[in-house]
Formats: structure tokens, sequence, C-alpha cells
């Protein structure tokens, strides 16, 4: 039989609170922007933020670089009162995707509070975790507060670009900083939304679709623009990356998007049409966006590459494909796309990486439900699958049990999904401090 995990008791948390948004907010101002291919910047700005941070209240932390001198991030151990106890990882990506300043209401890298709401590139993927992190941790440390077993505090970098410069390496080169870890949680879960307006879910995310970006490459004959090609490459790339790019793929229910579905029409009523994606949307808003991305595998093509001029037809074209496969289900999905590009068209991984799934029961996800509760009475958690990716994945290869929980209350009227590497991100300072106390109470009780 599992163990029982209590809520412990509320402490003040009330400096935590008044620091958080603030925390968040010059987090944003540090640009830490992932263009990809090793190139990125601010990680090392970022990292020497959060590591005076937890100096400034006498918690000792490490810097540390992976795959290059500017791919940097900081790892910290909170000592608990039972260190015999397994250990829980709590990570937060310090990288954010690039941002289009010229489209954006408030500066994407100001930081602005104003009107109680916290702007700016990473205000919910995910600065908003890493100062509700390092706010809870700085709280403890000036009360002399302990939880009850170690907590491994972990500040990664490259995790926009799929972890090869951050968790991957720290997987496969710093095995000390996860030494005795079982659990982690992270990004992208335990944020409200309100099916109806008095009823709100806060879905737990415990699975997450696998990464398969592939070029796709075609060749042909080169000539003259004005003569009959029929050897053409562009024209062979384009019609096979078209019937990929709109392909749709048949619905196949994992365990987590199951429980998901059943539970969002157990609780509304609703029924939902899982060959139609546009129908969960109509019927449940943005979430039912969710629904649609996780019952099959996609493939999108995001990028497209051939000719050198107007009147030159080249030998060779490419496209770049984002494909994202359900657990279990990569094999059957590089079948799928090999037989929808046909002949006359190679393909080769760009980036590759796993899809996970964990259970949705036992005491930990009983503690989640359970401190949702006791900041909001009306919290229904679910589980979810993820159609993106996480750092889960890394540390997942370590038989590490990974959840999205970012604990946050949101405005019904707050697109939360939407928000994810898009312009004018923002959080409401109140959603912040939620997230300080459910997040208090949850690292102090597990």
């Amino acid at each position: 039989m599992s163990e029982t995990r209590e809520m412990v008791e509320a402490i003040d948390t009330s400096a935590a609170e008044s620091e958080v948004a603030e925390l968040v907010s010059q987090l944003i101002q540090i640009d830490s922007s992932n263009f990809g291919n090793n190139e990125s910047r601010g990680e090392g700005a970022v990292a020497e933020y959060c590591a005076a941070q937890l100096a400034e209240v006498g918690i000792e932390s490490e810097r540390f670089t992976t795959t290059d001198s500017h791919r940097e991030g900081v790892f910290a151990r909170i000592p608990g009162r039972n260190s015999s106890r397994p250990k829980l990882l709590v990570h937060g990506h310090i990288d954010v995707v690039p941002a289009n300043e010229t489209t954006w209401e408030q500066p994407a890298f100001g930081g602005v509070i104003e009107d109680d709401v916290v702007w700016g590139r990473g205000a919910v993927d995910m600065k908003d975790m890493d100062g509700m992190m390092l706010s809870t941790v700085r709280n403890w440390a000036r009360q002399g507060i302990q939880p009850d077993r170690d907590i491994v505090l972990l500040f990664v970098p490259d995790e926009e670009a799929g972890g090869t410069h951050g968790s991957h390496w720290l997987v496969e080169n710093r095995p000390d900083i996860f030494e005795g870890v079982t659990e982690a949680i992270g990004e992208v879960g335990a944020f409200s939304y309100n099916l109806t307006d008095d009823l709100r879910i806060y879905p737990i995310q415990i699975a997450e679709k696998g990464m398969a970006w592939l070029r796709l490459k075609a060749e042909g004959l080169a000539g003259h623009g004005s003569l009959l090609q029929d050897d053409n490459a562009v024209a062979r790339l384009c019609e096979a990356a078209a019937r990929l790019g709109t392909h749709r793929f048949p619905v196949q229910l994992t365990p987590a998007a199951k429980q998901f579905i059943e539970q969002v029409e157990e609780l509304t009523g609703i029924p939902i049409d899982l060959d139609d994606p546009n129908d969960a949307v109509q019927k449940l808003g943005s979430i039912g966006r969710v629904i649609g991305a996780t019952v099959r595998n996609t493939a999108n093509l995001t990028m497209v590459d051939a000719g050198y001029k107007e009147n030159v037809v080249p030998s060779e074209a490419s496209a770049v494909i984002d494909g994202r496969f359900l657990p279990g289900h990569q094999d059957q999905f590089i079948a799928q796309v090999e037989e929808i590009l046909g002949d006359g068209i190679s393909w080769e991984y760009i980036h590759e990486d796993i899809a996970v799934e964990t259970s949705f029961d036992g005491p930990t996800v009983d503690l989640m439900a359970s401190v949702l509760r006791g900041e909001d009475p009306q919290a229904i958690t679910v589980p979810y699958l993820m159609s993106g990716g996480t750092d889960a994945k890394a540390f997942s290869s370590l038989g590490i049990n990974c959840y999205g929980f970012s604990p946050l209350q949101l405005p019904s009227e707050l697109d939360f999904f939407g928000m994810f590497h898009a312009v004018n991100e923002r959080v409401p300072v109140s959603s912040l401090q939620f997230g300080v106390r459910t997040l208090d109470r949850f690292l102090r009780s597990c």
C-alpha cells in the first residue's frame, strides 16, 4: 500500500507573495532568447541572477556550463528533514523563444507590471514558474523552514530547442545532480481553466508527445526555367510535403488522453467528436485544442528551402516537418510518414526525442489535488497529455516520474494555452501569488 501524504499547515508566505511578481519581471527583462543551433543569448545572465537571488538568503548553488561557455544553468539542493527519503526535482528552463517586439502591446522584454499583470516573453513559458521557485525557497530560508525531503532545484538552458545543450546534456554528464531523485515537477500543468462559470479544472500533465523534426529532401535535374521539366525536385518536394502537412492521422487514445476526455465529458455532460478537432474547440473553448492535438500523431510543414534564381530549376529542394507522435507510436508514425511521402523523397531527423507518460494515481497526485483545493475549493484535477515537449523527456529517461505542476489560478477570459510562444504573453500577479501559496504547501507536504 502506498504512503499517504497529508497536507501540512500553512505558513506565512506574504514575503514570497509580495516579491514574486518583481522576480518574474526582472527575469523577463533579461533577454534569454533561444534561436536554435546553439545560438542563444542571456542564459548566463539569467543563471547569474538566479544564483544571486539564492545567495542573498544564504542558499548555496552551483552555476554550471553545458556544451558551451554561453549555455549556463543553476543547481541547488534544499536539504530536507528526512534526507533518507527519495528526492524531488523542481525544474524550470531559463531560455525563451524569440519575440518580434513590433507586434506587442508592451515591450516583449520590458517586464512591465501594469494593472496587476506582468507582461513579457517568458511570463507563461516559463519564467513565471522560475520566479515562484525562487520566491518559495527564499521565503523558507528567511524563516528557517525545511521541507520533509530534499528538494533539488534546477534552472536549465536550451529547453526551447530540445534540451541538447541543457537537460539532455545534464542527464548524460551530471548524474550527481539526479542522485536519489524519483519524482519531478515542472511545466505545463496545474493551471486553472473554466469549463463553465462554476466548473474549474486544473489539468496535470502526466504525458507528452514525442518529437520528430524531419528534413525532407527531393532531387531532380537542374535546368532552364523556360523548358519543360518533368524531373523537377521542387515540384516533387512540394507535392509530398503538402500531402504530409495536410494529412489527418487516425485517432488513437493513450491512457492520459482517454482519461482527460472521459473526465471532461463526465463533468460537462458534453460528448466530444474525436474525429472532428473543431468540435472540441467549439464546445470547450481554447482547451479543446488540447484534445485535437493529443488524440493522434501530427505533422506540420514549417519550412521550405529551394532554388537560387528565378529562371533556374534547382537540382534539389528540402522542407522541414514538425512531427509529434503519441507515446508508444514512434515506429508507427515513421511508417505512416514514409507511406505518405512516397517514392523519390528522402528524410532525416533534425531532432528526435521520446514521448513520455506516467500514471495519474498515487500519493503525489493525491497531494496535488489536495493543495489545489486548499487554495481553490472548486479545483478539480484532471490528467492530460501535452502536445508539445518539455525537459521531462530527458529526466524521465532516468526513471523519474515527471509531472507538469506549475500552479496558477487564472481569469476565465485569459487564453493561457494561446499565449505560449505568442505575442502579448502575460500573467496576472494574483495568479503568481496563488502559485506561490500552492507550490509552498505542496513542496513542504510532499
